[in-house]
Protein backbone atom coordinates (compact mmCIF):
# COMPACT_ATOMS: atom_id res chain seq x y z
CA UNK A 1 0.00 0.00 0.00
CA UNK A 2 1.35 3.61 -1.27
CA UNK A 3 1.79 5.70 1.74
CA UNK A 4 2.63 9.38 1.20
CA UNK A 5 5.31 11.18 3.07
CA UNK A 6 3.90 14.65 4.53
CA UNK A 7 5.41 17.46 3.18
CA UNK A 8 7.17 19.57 5.78
CA UNK A 9 5.51 23.01 6.31
CA UNK A 10 5.44 26.06 4.16
CA UNK A 11 7.85 28.73 5.31
CA UNK A 12 7.81 32.50 4.00
CA UNK A 13 10.10 34.65 4.94
CA UNK A 14 9.90 38.21 4.00
CA UNK A 15 13.03 40.92 3.92
CA UNK A 16 14.01 43.71 1.11
CA UNK A 17 17.50 42.95 2.31
CA UNK A 18 18.98 39.61 -0.38
CA UNK A 19 21.96 38.75 2.08
CA UNK A 20 18.83 38.47 5.16
CA UNK A 21 16.71 36.42 2.97
CA UNK A 22 19.97 34.31 1.77
CA UNK A 23 20.87 33.46 5.56
CA UNK A 24 17.04 32.64 6.55
CA UNK A 25 16.43 30.97 3.90
CA UNK A 26 19.66 28.45 4.28
CA UNK A 27 18.70 28.04 7.97
CA UNK A 28 15.32 26.97 7.60
CA UNK A 29 15.80 24.87 3.75
CA UNK A 30 16.70 21.25 5.66
CA UNK A 31 13.66 21.38 7.17
CA UNK A 32 10.96 23.09 5.55
CA UNK A 33 9.45 24.54 2.14
CA UNK A 34 10.97 27.93 1.83
CA UNK A 35 9.35 30.32 -0.28
CA UNK A 36 10.82 34.20 -0.38
CA UNK A 37 9.72 37.71 -0.95
CA UNK A 38 11.60 40.92 -1.42
CA UNK A 39 8.84 43.24 -0.73
CA UNK A 40 5.35 43.42 1.52
CA UNK A 41 3.31 43.46 -2.22
CA UNK A 42 4.90 40.16 -3.55
CA UNK A 43 4.68 39.09 0.32
CA UNK A 44 0.68 39.28 0.12
CA UNK A 45 1.14 37.84 -3.10
CA UNK A 46 2.82 34.66 -1.92
CA UNK A 47 0.63 34.25 0.89
CA UNK A 48 -2.51 34.02 -1.53
CA UNK A 49 -1.08 31.23 -3.68
CA UNK A 50 -0.68 27.23 -3.34
CA UNK A 51 1.14 26.36 -1.06
CA UNK A 52 -0.35 28.82 1.54
CA UNK A 53 2.53 29.59 3.97
CA UNK A 54 2.21 28.18 7.37
CA UNK A 55 4.20 30.55 9.16
CA UNK A 56 5.23 34.08 7.92
CA UNK A 57 9.06 35.26 8.69
CA UNK A 58 7.86 38.98 8.59
CA UNK A 59 10.61 41.90 8.70
CA UNK A 60 8.99 45.46 9.78
CA UNK A 61 11.36 47.85 8.45
CA UNK A 62 10.92 47.44 4.65
CA UNK A 63 10.63 50.29 1.93
CA UNK A 64 6.96 50.97 0.42
CA UNK A 65 5.09 48.62 2.49
CA UNK A 66 6.53 48.20 6.24
CA UNK A 67 6.06 44.81 8.19
CA UNK A 68 3.20 46.52 10.11
CA UNK A 69 0.71 46.73 7.16
CA UNK A 70 1.65 43.57 5.51
CA UNK A 71 0.34 41.96 8.91
CA UNK A 72 -2.73 44.24 8.58
CA UNK A 73 -4.02 43.13 5.22
CA UNK A 74 -2.86 39.15 6.07
CA UNK A 75 -5.43 39.65 9.46
CA UNK A 76 -8.11 41.18 7.34
CA UNK A 77 -7.98 37.86 4.71
CA UNK A 78 -10.05 35.00 5.92
CA UNK A 79 -7.73 32.86 3.80
CA UNK A 80 -4.72 34.53 5.80
CA UNK A 81 -5.90 35.72 8.74
CA UNK A 82 -5.22 32.54 10.82
CA UNK A 83 -1.27 32.55 9.75
CA UNK A 84 1.20 33.23 12.40
CA UNK A 85 3.30 35.65 11.84
CA UNK A 86 6.97 36.28 13.62
CA UNK A 87 8.12 39.58 13.09
CA UNK A 88 11.86 39.68 12.71
CA UNK A 89 13.81 42.92 13.20
CA UNK A 90 16.52 45.23 13.66
CA UNK A 91 14.41 47.14 16.23
CA UNK A 92 15.03 46.06 19.94
CA UNK A 93 13.29 48.41 22.03
CA UNK A 94 10.82 47.10 24.38
CA UNK A 95 8.11 49.32 22.91
CA UNK A 96 8.75 48.11 19.49
CA UNK A 97 7.97 44.39 20.80
CA UNK A 98 4.83 45.01 22.39
CA UNK A 99 3.85 47.17 19.30
CA UNK A 100 4.23 43.83 16.74
CA UNK A 101 2.25 41.59 19.53
CA UNK A 102 -0.26 44.14 19.96
CA UNK A 103 -1.03 44.14 15.81
CA UNK A 104 -1.16 41.08 16.08
CA UNK A 105 1.93 38.99 15.91
CA UNK A 106 2.95 35.80 17.53
CA UNK A 107 6.25 36.21 18.23
CA UNK A 108 9.51 38.72 17.72
CA UNK A 109 12.62 37.88 16.99
CA UNK A 110 15.50 40.66 16.72
CA UNK A 111 18.33 41.32 14.38
CA UNK A 112 21.06 39.87 14.19
CA UNK A 113 19.40 36.75 14.25
CA UNK A 114 20.72 33.39 16.42
CA UNK A 115 19.62 29.87 14.41
CA UNK A 116 19.27 28.31 17.56
CA UNK A 117 16.45 30.83 18.27
CA UNK A 118 15.13 31.29 14.98
CA UNK A 119 14.51 27.18 14.87
CA UNK A 120 13.26 26.99 18.17
CA UNK A 121 10.37 29.97 17.74
CA UNK A 122 9.53 28.41 14.15
CA UNK A 123 9.02 25.32 15.37
CA UNK A 124 7.22 26.38 18.47
CA UNK A 125 4.48 28.20 16.42
CA UNK A 126 4.29 25.39 13.90
CA UNK A 127 3.53 23.22 16.76
CA UNK A 128 0.93 25.52 17.86
CA UNK A 129 -0.89 26.23 14.82
CA UNK A 130 -0.65 22.38 13.68
CA UNK A 131 -2.49 21.66 17.13
CA UNK A 132 -5.05 24.95 16.67
CA UNK A 133 -5.70 23.21 12.85
CA UNK A 134 -6.74 19.69 14.37
CA UNK A 135 -8.98 21.19 16.80
CA UNK A 136 -10.45 23.78 13.88
CA UNK A 137 -10.65 20.24 12.31
CA UNK A 138 -12.94 18.37 15.26
CA UNK A 139 -15.06 21.32 15.78
CA UNK A 140 -16.13 21.43 12.00
CA UNK A 141 -16.58 18.02 12.31
CA UNK A 142 -18.83 18.36 15.79
CA UNK A 143 -21.05 21.03 14.20
CA UNK A 144 -22.10 19.47 11.05
CA UNK A 145 -22.58 15.84 13.08
CA UNK A 146 -24.66 18.00 15.12
CA UNK A 147 -26.71 19.96 12.69
CA UNK A 148 -27.23 16.11 10.98
CA UNK A 149 -28.29 14.63 14.06
CA UNK A 150 -30.73 17.72 14.86
CA UNK A 151 -31.93 17.71 11.16
CA UNK A 152 -32.20 13.61 11.55
CA UNK A 153 -34.29 14.07 15.45
CA UNK A 154 -36.54 16.90 13.83
CA UNK A 155 -37.54 14.58 10.34
CA UNK A 156 -38.02 11.83 13.25
CA UNK A 157 -40.47 13.83 15.23
CA UNK A 158 -42.20 15.46 12.37
CA UNK A 159 -42.75 11.76 11.27
CA UNK A 160 -43.86 10.93 14.62
CA UNK A 161 -46.31 13.81 14.87
CA UNK A 162 -47.86 12.97 11.84
CA UNK A 163 -48.15 9.07 12.76
CA UNK A 164 -49.96 10.30 15.58
CA UNK A 165 -52.25 12.85 14.14
CA UNK A 166 -52.57 10.26 11.28
CA UNK A 167 -54.19 8.20 14.08
CA UNK A 168 -57.13 10.28 14.81
CA UNK A 169 -57.80 10.75 10.95
CA UNK A 170 -58.75 7.08 10.68
CA UNK A 171 -61.41 7.92 12.92
CA UNK A 172 -62.20 10.28 10.65
CA UNK A 173 -61.28 9.86 6.96
CA UNK A 174 -63.11 12.43 5.38
CA UNK A 175 -60.75 15.02 6.60
CA UNK A 176 -57.81 14.04 4.11
CA UNK A 177 -55.06 16.59 3.93
CA UNK A 178 -56.94 18.69 7.01
CA UNK A 179 -53.53 18.40 8.75
CA UNK A 180 -51.55 20.18 5.82
CA UNK A 181 -53.37 22.90 5.27
CA UNK A 182 -54.46 23.92 9.30
CA UNK A 183 -50.37 23.32 9.43
CA UNK A 184 -50.03 26.42 7.32
CA UNK A 185 -52.84 28.26 7.71
CA UNK A 186 -51.13 28.56 10.97
CA UNK A 187 -47.69 29.15 9.95
CA UNK A 188 -48.71 31.59 7.53
CA UNK A 189 -50.80 33.59 10.19
CA UNK A 190 -48.03 33.27 12.65
CA UNK A 191 -45.90 35.00 10.17
CA UNK A 192 -48.32 37.69 8.85
CA UNK A 193 -48.43 38.58 12.95
CA UNK A 194 -44.48 38.19 13.64
CA UNK A 195 -44.06 41.43 13.62
CA UNK A 196 -47.47 42.93 14.88
CA UNK A 197 -47.44 44.79 18.41
CA UNK A 198 -49.26 42.14 20.06
CA UNK A 199 -47.57 39.54 19.13
CA UNK A 200 -44.05 40.10 18.72
CA UNK A 201 -42.94 39.05 22.12
CA UNK A 202 -43.93 35.43 21.29
CA UNK A 203 -43.95 34.78 18.41
CA UNK A 204 -40.25 34.60 17.15
CA UNK A 205 -39.19 31.81 14.30
CA UNK A 206 -38.18 29.57 17.00
CA UNK A 207 -41.66 29.59 18.02
CA UNK A 208 -43.70 29.92 14.86
CA UNK A 209 -41.61 26.53 13.70
CA UNK A 210 -42.66 24.56 17.02
CA UNK A 211 -46.70 26.38 15.98
CA UNK A 212 -46.59 24.46 12.67
CA UNK A 213 -44.88 21.53 14.14
CA UNK A 214 -47.70 20.45 16.94
CA UNK A 215 -50.75 22.08 14.93
CA UNK A 216 -51.26 18.74 13.55
CA UNK A 217 -51.86 17.07 17.01
CA UNK A 218 -54.74 19.59 18.03
CA UNK A 219 -57.61 16.93 17.42
CA UNK A 220 -55.82 14.00 18.80
CA UNK A 221 -58.27 13.91 21.12
CA UNK A 222 -60.81 12.39 18.66
CA UNK A 223 -59.47 8.71 19.08
CA UNK A 224 -61.43 8.98 22.69
CA UNK A 225 -64.86 10.00 20.74
CA UNK A 226 -66.48 6.75 19.94
CA UNK A 227 -67.43 6.06 16.17
CA UNK A 228 -71.30 6.61 16.79
CA UNK A 229 -70.77 10.17 17.59
CA UNK A 230 -67.58 10.63 15.50
CA UNK A 231 -68.84 9.34 12.44
CA UNK A 232 -72.52 10.10 13.04
CA UNK A 233 -74.14 11.62 9.91
CA UNK A 234 -76.65 14.32 11.43
CA UNK A 235 -77.19 16.38 14.26
CA UNK A 236 -75.59 15.12 17.62
CA UNK A 237 -77.91 15.76 20.67
CA UNK A 238 -76.65 17.70 23.19
CA UNK A 239 -75.80 14.10 25.31
CA UNK A 240 -73.99 13.36 22.18
CA UNK A 241 -72.51 17.18 22.10
CA UNK A 242 -70.98 17.39 25.43
CA UNK A 243 -69.27 13.55 24.69
CA UNK A 244 -67.96 15.36 21.53
CA UNK A 245 -66.45 18.26 22.93
CA UNK A 246 -64.27 16.39 25.31
CA UNK A 247 -61.91 15.62 22.66
CA UNK A 248 -60.36 18.38 23.85
CA UNK A 249 -59.46 18.13 27.26
CA UNK A 250 -58.91 14.25 26.34
CA UNK A 251 -56.10 15.27 23.23
CA UNK A 252 -54.52 17.41 26.07
CA UNK A 253 -54.40 15.29 28.46
CA UNK A 254 -52.66 12.79 26.26
CA UNK A 255 -50.26 15.07 25.56
CA UNK A 256 -49.57 16.50 29.23
CA UNK A 257 -49.02 12.66 30.23
CA UNK A 258 -46.17 12.23 26.93
CA UNK A 259 -44.41 15.55 28.13
CA UNK A 260 -44.28 14.18 31.56
CA UNK A 261 -42.10 11.06 29.91
CA UNK A 262 -39.49 14.00 28.46
CA UNK A 263 -36.26 14.34 30.34
CA UNK A 264 -36.52 17.86 29.60
CA UNK A 265 -39.03 20.73 28.78
CA UNK A 266 -40.38 20.38 24.84
CA UNK A 267 -41.50 23.62 23.63
CA UNK A 268 -43.48 21.64 20.96
CA UNK A 269 -45.67 19.72 23.11
CA UNK A 270 -45.95 22.44 25.51
CA UNK A 271 -47.73 24.22 22.52
CA UNK A 272 -49.46 21.28 21.32
CA UNK A 273 -51.49 20.73 24.55
CA UNK A 274 -52.12 24.56 24.24
CA UNK A 275 -54.02 23.86 20.80
CA UNK A 276 -55.64 20.60 21.85
CA UNK A 277 -57.07 22.06 24.90
CA UNK A 278 -58.33 25.58 23.85
CA UNK A 279 -58.45 25.62 20.19
CA UNK A 280 -62.33 25.52 20.19
CA UNK A 281 -62.63 28.29 22.64
CA UNK A 282 -64.20 31.33 21.48
CA UNK A 283 -62.76 35.56 21.66
CA UNK A 284 -66.47 35.98 22.99
CA UNK A 285 -65.97 33.35 26.02
CA UNK A 286 -68.70 31.19 24.62
CA UNK A 287 -66.37 28.25 23.14
CA UNK A 288 -65.24 25.08 25.18
CA UNK A 289 -63.77 23.74 26.70
CA UNK A 290 -63.06 26.32 29.76
CA UNK A 291 -65.21 29.26 28.52
CA UNK A 292 -61.80 31.65 27.99
CA UNK A 293 -62.03 34.80 26.45
CA UNK A 294 -59.87 37.43 24.76
CA UNK A 295 -56.37 37.33 25.40
CA UNK A 296 -57.03 34.39 28.44
CA UNK A 297 -57.26 32.06 25.48
CA UNK A 298 -52.69 31.08 24.46
CA UNK A 299 -52.17 33.01 21.55
CA UNK A 300 -51.26 29.18 19.73
CA UNK A 301 -55.08 27.93 20.31
CA UNK A 302 -55.96 32.02 18.99
CA UNK A 303 -54.43 30.70 15.45
CA UNK A 304 -55.28 27.23 15.60
CA UNK A 305 -59.04 28.66 15.97
CA UNK A 306 -59.34 30.38 12.82
CA UNK A 307 -57.00 27.87 10.31
CA UNK A 308 -59.45 24.71 11.73
CA UNK A 309 -63.00 26.98 11.26
CA UNK A 310 -61.92 27.58 7.96
CA UNK A 311 -60.55 24.36 6.68
CA UNK A 312 -63.85 22.65 8.16
CA UNK A 313 -65.49 25.21 6.47
CA UNK A 314 -64.23 24.50 2.62
CA UNK A 315 -64.65 20.68 3.32
CA UNK A 316 -67.33 18.33 3.29
CA UNK A 317 -68.34 16.24 6.67
CA UNK A 318 -70.17 13.88 6.92
CA UNK A 319 -72.57 16.52 8.97
CA UNK A 320 -72.52 19.16 5.74
CA UNK A 321 -71.74 20.12 2.57
CA UNK A 322 -68.29 22.36 1.44
CA UNK A 323 -69.05 25.98 1.61
CA UNK A 324 -67.34 28.08 -1.17
CA UNK A 325 -63.99 29.94 -0.81
CA UNK A 326 -65.84 32.92 -0.26
CA UNK A 327 -68.55 31.50 2.40
CA UNK A 328 -66.00 30.67 4.22
CA UNK A 329 -64.31 33.69 3.72
CA UNK A 330 -67.23 35.86 4.71
CA UNK A 331 -67.91 33.74 7.66
CA UNK A 332 -64.82 34.17 9.21
CA UNK A 333 -64.73 37.85 8.49
CA UNK A 334 -67.86 38.02 10.57
CA UNK A 335 -66.98 35.79 13.24
CA UNK A 336 -64.06 38.84 14.29
CA UNK A 337 -64.46 39.68 17.91
CA UNK A 338 -67.01 37.11 18.73
CA UNK A 339 -65.35 33.77 17.45
CA UNK A 340 -61.84 34.88 16.32
CA UNK A 341 -59.29 37.57 17.58
CA UNK A 342 -59.80 40.89 15.51
CA UNK A 343 -56.13 40.91 14.44
CA UNK A 344 -55.86 37.57 13.65
CA UNK A 345 -58.92 37.71 11.66
CA UNK A 346 -57.07 41.03 9.95
CA UNK A 347 -54.26 38.72 9.39
CA UNK A 348 -56.23 36.35 7.48
CA UNK A 349 -57.72 38.74 5.31
CA UNK A 350 -54.10 39.84 4.16
CA UNK A 351 -53.10 36.47 3.68
CA UNK A 352 -56.45 35.02 1.87
CA UNK A 353 -54.61 34.28 -1.11
CA UNK A 354 -52.37 32.42 0.72
CA UNK A 355 -54.76 30.83 2.20
CA UNK A 356 -56.49 29.80 -1.29
CA UNK A 357 -53.03 28.90 -2.24
CA UNK A 358 -52.71 26.30 0.35
CA UNK A 359 -56.29 24.97 -0.17
CA UNK A 360 -55.60 24.29 -3.94
CA UNK A 361 -52.09 22.63 -3.17
CA UNK A 362 -53.32 20.62 -0.62
CA UNK A 363 -56.60 19.52 -1.81
CA UNK A 364 -59.28 16.37 -0.82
Amino acid sequence: MDHKTPLPPTVLIVDDIPENLSVLGELLQPLYRVRAANSGRRALQIAHTPPIPDIILLDVMMPDMDGYAVLAELRQDPLTRHIPVIFVTAMDGTDDEEHGLERGAVDYIAKPIRPAIVLARVRTQLELKHARDILSDQNSYLESEVARRMAENRVIQEVSIHALARLAETRDPETGNHLRRTQEYVRTLARALQDHPRFRDYLDNRTIDALAQSAPLHDIGKVGIPDHILRKPGKLTPEEWEIMKTHAELGAHAIAQAEADAANPVDFLRIAKEIARHHHEKWDGSGYPSQLAGDAIPISARLMALADVFDALICARVYKPAFSIDDAYRIIIEGSGKHFDPDIVTAFEQEFETFQQIAATYGE
